[in-house]
């Protein structure tokens, strides 16, 4: 396997935080060939010579002392000699010595100089920590942290490629001047120095993230009593979750890839030789936690922010009404107790930064490359909260971005639980009179749907809980090793009116969001190549369930196509590729109600190197029954794709004609009529969400014939089981392809209303 040379297992306790392990992602050995004397400098030979030399003597030492790895011999310093594309945020001397002043007066050494510490392993770790977490490795993507870059990125949104700690690093704006983690203040004057092998921006203090976990935060704001989400800390410690808020890292995963045990696929056969179908270096944990602020509930409770008692919140919350089956006892452990499952429904087990909660690639009108902030139809996302199963959505779209008090901003407009009425050619209030009819946008102003009879925490419930990206307060939470917190602009309860609203729209999830893996370790939807190993293409051993929520049997070979720079027909582009003589269950996510549905599979057959499985489905992992017949994923509605070649479809569409693609053009009563027909065989056109690519002139996926939709189940479902679903390959050629991209969970109240028939998109 290409192996990324990482130091792992190095812990030091510096007061209130811990140094992880240090990982570095560049060759173990500097290769010779690569070592360059020129008249341009290098990135070390313009700290050691250059004008402002005298700045750097201190961290220049520092670079001839660390290893780029615990199993190599070469130093950093070698690497800021070879080729390559480093970013550098270089310490002067001045913030070195603040440095080990700090540590002095946290009384981790006994004076501020090199020779104050108490034991080498000590003093080799802050040496990592200053150099480790000072210098970006582009090589890969072959990109380089420019200034412009660092002003054009939104405040705490995280640059994408990690530092050689594995620690990803933001910037703030303060006072016209930026600073790296809120800290590291940018030299004005000595900054995006280019260089032969990349850029150095010097910084006025050293990059040392804090490692604390969300665990440390909140024992820390208990202990005193600090001011921002001290109430939520007392509900989160109550329910006995600081243990699983703690955790950081997979370390058995860690220990098998630093001893081999776990290895590369082999590349993918259809991605190229430079696909290395490599494996994920480390398995992180994150969590993500939406919280009503300290100020929210001292409006709410009418008590001082410390003064407020988790019985005083448990007595409000059966006071309005909310999970009125829970369990009221003072067991708050208890996934069944009130206050249990009122904490839960906060939490994700994922790590969503700035910026990532909700994805932008190829919804319609969007061009990641070059729309910025400019958003066209919504964009949403369904997760799986922790404790008792449930459903959250993410939301954002140009409507609700506009809402927020800072309407520029990335970030604007974020909304859990929103269910806004659409212009979608469907309901009462859409009419072909109307030039909005069918934009999918957001009514202007917005309308929401009436909450019904159902009990309600808010009248207006349907708008959504705000996440409030604009507050000072949570600034701080949202880059700790492990987790994040979001501030809420009013209480989030999962009510009955939420489950209405939620079996009453389609649930399509993008595949990698069901795991959790995906998000935790950078690996869902990124916007350029992998920064190490291969550069579109990930890949997960049949050893060892690195993804938690899929068993693979022997045989499987399971992929991860990031679809970076590419132009596939698919949702959000990426998609999970499976060769082999394959079979994996996976589990999936909850329903929002008791109901009939139809759990659908999105097809993209565009490709000769499709497979056909069997689909088995059901509550019990060990026995689940088949679903239908074996799923042919190189069925196309105009032509059929095996590798002997083409056939002309049996949908009833010539092979090259325009038949298909000029049916989105008939009335809406036709259209209608056609998707019923192929309903009937299982089979639905592709949504009108997306296009193909990332041009906002492609094609629409209502508009290829390859991009298909599958109904494999249908059946009644309940919202306090699990189940599971596994694929079987049933053909004997181990090279083609299960194609995995999204599922649609829909009721039976979406796809069979006699009111409000389902819309195309």
């Amino acid at each position: 396997m290409k192996y990324f040379a990482q130091i792992n297992n190095i812990r030091l306790l510096l007061s209130s935080f811990v140094l992880v392990a240090l990982t570095v992602s560049c060759n173990e050995k500097i290769d010779e060939e690569y070592m360059r004397t020129a008249q341009e400098p290098t990135i070390l030979e313009y700290l050691e010579t250059g004008k402002f030399a005298a700045n750097y003597t201190e961290y220049v030492n520092l670079l001839k002392q660390v290893p780029v790895s615990f199993r190599s011999t070469s130093t950093v310093a070698q690497l800021l000699s070879a080729r390559g594309h480093y970013t550098c945020f270089a310490p002067n001397n001045q913030a070195i010595y603040d440095y080990l002043q700090e540590l002095k007066e946290k009384d981790i050494i006994n004076e501020a100089s090199w020779d104050g510490f108490r034991s080498e392993a000590t003093l080799d770790s802050v040496r990592k920590v200053i150099v480790y977490n000072s210098i970006i490795d582009g090589s890969n993507t072959e990109r380089v942290i420019e200034m412009g870059d660092i002003m054009a990125k939104g405040e705490h949104e995280e640059f994408l490629t990690p530092n050689l700690n594995n620690r990803k690093i933001y910037k703030i704006t303060i006072d016209g001047e930026y600073y790296i983690n809120g800290v590291a203040r940018i030299d004005p004057d000595r900054r995006d120095v280019k260089s032969l092998n990349g850029r150095v921006h010097e910084v006025h203090a050293v990059i040392a993230p804090s490692n604390d976990t969300m665990t440390d935060v909140f024992r820390q704001m208990v202990a005193e009593r600090k001011k921002g989400f001290l109430v939520m800390a007392k509900l989160i410690l109550a329910c006995g979750l600081e243990d699983t808020l703690s955790k950081t890292q997979d370390d058995v995963w860690e220990n098998m890839v630093l001893n081999e045990e776990v290895k590369d696929l082999p590349y993918h056969p259809t991605e190229g030789e430079d696909q290395t179908g490599s494996i994920p270096l480390h398995r992180k944990y994150g969590f993500t936690i939406f919280s009503e602020t300290d100020a929210f509930w001292e409006g709410l409770i009418g008590k001082t922010y410390d003064q407020i008692t988790v019985e005083d919140i448990k007595t409000k919350l059966i006071e309005l009404g909310a999970y009125p089956n829970a369990r009221q006892d003072n067991d708050y452990t208890n996934e069944e107790n009130i206050i249990n499952q009122f904490v839960t429904y906060h939490i994700l087990p994922e790590k969503l930064v700035k910026g990532r909660l909700v994805i932008h690639y190829n919804e319609k009108g969007f061009n990641y490359k070059t729309s910025g902030s400019k958003f066209t139809i919504p964009v949403y996302d369904y997760y799986t909260t922790m404790g008792k199963r449930r459903l959250l959505k993410i939301y954002q779209s140009a409507e609700s971005a506009k809402e927020d008090p800072n309407p520029s901003d990335w970030n604007a407009g974020i909304y859990l639980n929103r269910f806004p009425i659409l212009h979608n050619a469907r309901g009462l209030d859409n009419n072909e009179e109307d030039l909005d009819y069918n934009t999918y946008h957001e009514f202007v102003p917005a309308q929401f749907k009436d909450p019904g009879s159902a009990h309600t925490i808010y009248l207006d419930e349907n708008k959504g809980v705000r996440v409030k990206m604009e507050a000072e307060d949570n600034a701080e939470y949202q880059n700790l090793t492990n987790s994040c917190i979001y501030p809420l602009d009013r209480l989030l309860v999962y009510t009955e009116n939420v489950q209405n609203r939620l079996f009453g729209e389609r649930i399509r999830i993008d595949m990698s969001t069901m795991f959790p893996e995906m998000i935790n370790n950078d690996l869902r939807r990124p916007y350029e190549f992998y920064p190490e190993g291969s550069t579109r293409t990930k890949a997960f051993p049949v050893e060892y369930p690195y993804l938690a929520d899929v068993q693979m049997e022997t045989g499987t070979k399971f992929y991860y196509l990031s679809g970076t720079e590419c132009s596939w027909s698919n949702y959000q582009m990426d998609e999970f590729n499976i060769i082999g003589t394959y079979e994996f269950t996976m589990k999936l996510p909850p329903v929002p109600k008791k109901g009939q549905y139809e759990i659908r599979f999105g097809v993209s057959s565009g490709s000769s190197w499709r497979s056909m499985c069997q689909v088995y489905f059901g509550s019990n992992k060990n026995y689940l029954p088949a679903k239908n017949i074996p799923m042919d994923l190189r069925i196309g509605f105009q032509r059929h794709r095996f590798r002997s070649g083409d056939q002309s479809s049996n949908f009833g569409y010539s092979l090259n004609g325009s038949d298909y693609s000029e049916e989105a053009n008939l009335p809406m009563e036709d259209q209608d009529e056609i998707n019923k027909a192929l309903k009937t065989r299982g089979f639905m056109k592709g949504p009108k969400y997306f296009h193909i690519g990332y041009s906002t002139n492609a094609l629409l996926g209502n508009q290829a014939e390859n991009v298909t939709r599958r109904i494999m189940v249908s059946e009644e479902l309940d919202p306090d089981l699990t189940y599971y679903i596994r694929f079987k390959n049933v053909l004997n050629n181990d090279q083609l392809q299960f194609f995995m991209d999204y599922f649609e969970f829909v009721s039976k109240e979406v796809y069979d209303n006699p009111v409000e028939p389902e819309d195309i998109w």
